[in-house]
């Protein structure tokens, strides 16, 4: 094996949630590798901000501002990449969001963004995107999975649901699709120092209880998940598929 089975040169991803946090970590990563990114986000400005500063390091990379909870909206704006930036080699699926509230006092429509941000969005990107892959019989699907896909923690109910129902999307894809060359992999985050966990990580109380719990004694910082996402997305993992892979300081290994 050389370094050349993590050389993405050639190939072309398309990243969900990609405007900042995890998701423009991941587009990082993988145009580190090579790779030609197409980041994808509902905030336009945003988008365009995170393209930008991409461009500035040398590297390839467009932008497709579509709606991921739009069934509709995912089939054109997969279409129009297609046809206008070129084939989709890589697909990662990292559109996510949380809300906190105790599972009995949880409103149904807060539980139905959740679930379709989360869990809806990883089916209607990947079935539109898959539907040109397979003629072409090969691709790549990373989804985003948690820690949660696995633990349960008081007040994040359709989060941890919804985590654990991507799990197994990840594993359905790999059977379904595995034979025709699409091979479908999870990473699976522990707590990683982000936008959306700023509030945590300022919570001293929470921070210190995280910090005792994770092995490596520490939050993640996102650049961590890098090297997963170019392993999944590389042919260094081509005999990979059904996989979750854990970045989480150890946190589900321990009691």
């Amino acid at each position: 094996m050389t370094l050349k089975t993590f050389d993405l040169t050639g190939r072309r991803a398309l990243i969900t949630g990609s405007g900042s946090g995890i998701g423009l970590a991941y587009a990082e990563g993988l145009a580190g590798a090579g790779c030609e990114i197409v980041l994808n986000g509902r905030d336009e400005s945003k988008l365009a901000k995170a393209e930008a500063a991409l461009r500035a390091r040398g590297f390839r990379v467009t932008s497709s501002a579509f709606d991921v909870t739009d069934p509709a909206a995912v089939k054109a704006g997969v279409d129009a990449v297609e046809k206008d930036v070129g084939p989709i080699d890589i697909l990662v699926n990292n559109a996510g969001m949380t809300i906190r509230q105790p599972l009995e006092d949880f409103p149904e429509d807060a539980w139905r963004r959740v679930m379709a941000t989360n869990i809806d969005s990883v089916f209607y990107v990947s079935k539109a995107v898959a539907r040109h892959m397979l003629p072409r019989g090969y691709g790549k699907i990373i989804n985003t999975c948690s820690v949660m896909s696995e633990l349960g923690r008081p007040s994040i109910a359709p989060y941890t649901a919804s985590k654990g129902a991507v799990k197994m999307m990840t594993r359905q894809m790999a059977v379904e699709w595995g034979r025709r060359g699409i091979r479908s992999n999870g990473i699976a985050p522990g707590y990683f120092k982000t936008e959306l966990t700023d509030a945590l990580v300022k919570d001293e109380k929470f921070s210190s209880w995280l910090e005792g719990r994770t092995p490596l004694g520490r939050w993640g910082d996102v650049s961590e998940l890098q090297g997963a996402c170019v392993f999944l997305a590389a042919p260094a993992s081509d005999y990979v598929t059904g996989h979750v892979l854990f970045v989480d300081g150890g946190l589900t290994a321990s009691v």
